[in-house]
């Protein structure tokens, strides 16, 4: 286990012995598709970093509208917060899926930061550059229109595949449009006219980009 963590963004840096106590004090825990692992509000008592499977972590206006806040894979974490200050939790986070987790109290996490000071540099600096990317989408949020929004999303999740770039994760036009703070309809509008001009590939969820994406729409 203490080698899967080696891997997570936020233990970037700790010596082995480190990811050892670490991975000692995790607990794994499955959840069935549909399930609310934390809902906004809650106390925090730890960070879950997610072993398989996938989540959404969202916000529910006071009109009853989702609006997502990021999806997240096998490798990602959250609650990370909650390890310092167990302060409640600031979003609700659901399943997609059948998902494992791990989860690392806070309690079990400040008693490793008393016996290796030096955690926390490392883990610390981690946070600094998580906080950094989260201002990065909320900039991109704010100063673009909903296909500008749509071009962030699918250059940030597509990776190189056999001489194309293709967006692997599994994602519904509404859980899209929740990302994007649109529409269902503005978001498959704006997919149908990049198929027909022959900027994407949509085949069973499994986005491929055929060629640069334009700037404007």
């Amino acid at each position: 286990m203490s080698s899967y963590l080696a891997d997570v963004e936020l233990f970037a840096g700790l010596a082995p012995e480190q990811l050892e106590r670490i991975a000692q004090a995790a607990h794994p825990r499955v959840f069935m598709p549909g399930s609310i692992i934390v809902n906004e509000g809650d106390e925090g008592h730890g960070l879950f970093v997610i072993q398989s499977g996938s989540l959404k972590v969202f916000l529910v206006e006071e009109n009853g509208r989702e609006l997502t806040l990021s999806l997240l894979w096998p490798g990602e974490y959250f609650g990370e917060l909650a390890l310092l200050d167990s302060a409640p939790r600031s979003a609700s986070v659901m399943t997609r899926e059948r998902t494992e987790l791990l989860h690392i109290s806070h309690t079990a996490f400040m008693a490793l930061l008393e016996q290796h000071p030096g955690c926390a540099h490392v883990v610390m600096k981690n946070l600094v550059g998580r906080i950094r990317t989260l201002t990065d989408n909320v900039r991109g949020l704010a100063l673009n229109d909903v296909f500008g929004r749509l071009v962030r999303l699918f250059e940030t999740l597509a990776v190189a595949h056999e001489g194309k770039r293709v967006v692997e994760r599994r994602l519904t036009q509404q859980e899209i449009a929740n990302l994007l703070g649109a529409s269902r309809e503005m978001v498959n509008r704006i997919l149908r006219e990049l198929v027909v001009g022959g900027y994407l590939n949509l085949d069973d969820h499994r986005i491929t980009l055929l060629k640069p994406l334009p700037t404007r729409w």
